[in-house]
This record gives C-alpha cells, sequence and structure tokens, in this order.
C-alpha cells in the first residue's frame, strides 16, 4: 500500500506540534491513508524538539530531527525530503495555516496520475496590512526575478518520489524549493486552499526577513540580478552620451558650458549604479564561494529513534 510522507519544517513551534500531529493523524486514519509525519526542528531554542519526542512516542508513525543550528526554512524542507519515505511527499508548515483538509485533494489527484500537485492560495486569510504589503512586495519582486507568478503559490504542495528524487540528486546548496518545482516539469495538477489562521502562537516572518528571504532565493534561482547591472551601465552610458551631445552643442553655439550642479548630480547618479552593481556581483560571487566550499545545506544534531539509516553523511546521529 503506498505511503504518504509531510514534512513539517518547524521553528519554535513547541505549541503547535502536538496539535498539528494529533490533527494530520486523525485525518489521514479516517481517510485510510497510510502515513508518516516528519518534524524538522530548524535550531529551535524552545521545546520544539521536546514536542516532537514527545508526539513520537505517542505515535509511531511520527519522526524528527533537530538541526544543531538554525539553517533556514529551505533547509528544513529539503532534510524532512531526505528522512521522508513515502511514495508521495506533501510538504505543509507546522502551525496547520495550510489546511489539512486539502491533503485528501492532494492524495486522490496523486493517485489519478499527478505527479507534482500545487496548492493555490484563494485567500490569503485574516493578515495585518503590513505583513499583506511586505508578502505582496515579496512576490512582485520574485515573480519578476524569475519569471514564474509566485502571488498564489505556496510550499504547501505534493511530490512524486520520483520528483523528490530529482530534487535530493540536484548539487546546490543555496536552493529556492517552490521556484525548483516549476522548474523540474512533471505533470502538475493544482488544489486551492485558504489560508487559515494560527491556532498558537505567531508569524516568524517579518517585513526584512522576507525582503532578505526574496533576495536570497532570487540570487540562488535567477540570474536576473546580475543582468540589471547590464541595463545600469547602459543608462550611465545614454546619460553620458545626452550631456557630451548637450556640452558639443552649446559649445558650438558659443555659449559657455555650465551645469556644475548636473555634473555632481550625474557622478552621484553613476556613482550609485557602479556600487549597487558591485554589490549585486558581490552578493553572485559570495554564492559561489558558498558552493565551492561544499558545506552541507544543514547539519542534524539529533533524530526520533524511529529514522533508520544514514541521510547525509553530513551529521553524526545522536539518538534520544
Amino acid at each position: 500500500m503506498a505511503v504518504l510522507s509531510i514534512v513539517l519544517p518547524a521553528y519554535n513551534e513547541e505549541q503547535n506540534i502536538g496539535n498539528t500531529a494529533k490533527v494530520l493523524a486523525e485525518l489521514l486514519e479516517r481517510q485510510g491513508i497510510e502515513y508518516e509525519l516528519v518534524f524538522i526542528s530548524d535550531g529551535s531554542v524552545d521545546g520544539t524538539y521536546e514536542e516532537i519526542l514527545k508526539a513520537a512516542k505517542e505515535n509511531p508513525n511520527v519522526k524528527g530531527a533537530q538541526f544543531s543550528r538554525n539553517f533556514g526554512k529551505e533547509a528544513g524542507i529539503f532534510a524532512g525530503l531526505e528522512l521522508a519515505t513515502g511514495d508521495a511527499v506533501i510538504v505543509m508548515d507546522c502551525d496547520l495555516q495550510h489546511p489539512p483538509e486539502v491533503i485528501p485533494q492532494m492524495w486522490e489527484k496523486w493517485q489519478n496520475g499527478a505527479e507534482i500537485v500545487e496548492g493555490i492560495k484563494s485567500d490569503r486569510g485574516k493578515e495585518s496590512l503590513g505583513y499583506k504589503l511586505s508578502a505582496g512586495l515579496f512576490y512582485r519582486i520574485m515573480s519578476r526575478l524569475i519569471r514564474i507568478d509566485m502571488s498564489a503559490s505556496s510550499d504547501f504542495k505534493l511530490l512524486d518520489r520520483k520528483v523528490v528524487n530529482v530534487l535530493l540528486e540536484l548539487p546546490e546548496r543555496n536552493t529556492f524549493f517552490r521556484a525548483l518545482t516549476f522548474w523540474a516539469g512533471f505533470q502538475k495538477e493544482t488544489v486551492e486552499y485558504e489560508v487559515q489562521a494560527r491556532k498558537y502562537g505567531e508569524s516568524k516572518w517579518s517585513f526584512w526577513s522576507l525582503m532578505k528571504y526574496a533576495i536570497s532565493n532570487a540570487t540562488s534561482f535567477s540570474t536576473m540580478p546580475l543582468q540589471m547591472v547590464t541595463v545600469f551601465g547602459a543608462v550611465s552610458i545614454l546619460g553620458s552620451v545626452i550631456l557630451f551631445i548637450q556640452t558639443l552643442v552649446r559649445y558650438f553655439m558659443g555659449a559657455s558650458v555650465e551645469g556644475f550642479t548636473t555634473v555632481i548630480l550625474l557622478i552621484l547618479i553613476i556613482g550609485g549604479f557602479i556600487m549597487l552593481s558591485l554589490g549585486i556581483i558581490g552578493h553572485y560571487i559570495a554564492r559561489v564561494y558558498e558552493e565551492v566550499k561544499g558545506r552541507p545545506k544543514y547539519i542534524i544534531s539529533r533524530v526520533t529513534d524511529n529514522v533508520a539509516g544514514n541521510v547525509t553523511g553530513a551529521w553524526k546521529r545522536e539518538r534520544r
């Protein structure tokens, strides 16, 4: 019988672990779906991992791991994909803002031949104005940079085992899971869902963390920012040509060449373009440097007793 794995990255979510494990287990058992729940504590500093251990003792279908430090959501997702053993894998938030009720629809579409089932947001739910604006700006930036409509997409999706294997074989360490599933291709289906309100705790995402996440993911997936450097150069050259023509015309008309303020402004603008371009290039060089070092995406310090086998060779298992 086919098995469904559900990967749940978590950072300081001790209040949600027990409830999430219970809700998902009840739903999947009611639907008659063989399952495993894979919780990844992303270096949480509260009792998240202890709650995972507790849930694993109560339910043998629950397993999990603890990172040695905070490596980020992308690392949490990929660690979960590597620990998952199911024929299909769903990635979702552990705060249940991704509604569990959609899972049976995803499972049915997978059984009917879909290899990727994308969760598409039909309603973002109740969010503060500031969060909606920052999230909207984040998705607009991402959509333009990677040339994929990210406005309604999410990390909530089901992947066939062959898709999971493809993603795990990718050599890069700076990954963008949401866009990589678009890049991978395969047969896709979609399901719509409404974002649910968190029952416990608050969102860990702020305006600045979203912007940092956008920049990090854009430069790991797209070369568009590097192409913008060429645009900056073209704009600077165009401005220089216009100023040159203006200077020549005034010279031949016998008028003195003036405009010290204009020259200063042009120097400042061009200097700004140069510094911004250097910053973009430097960011990509830093990414290359990180890839060349070959460090792992994450380090797992502890795993639950029902995690079998070596995962990456990059971590030392310490059973608790």
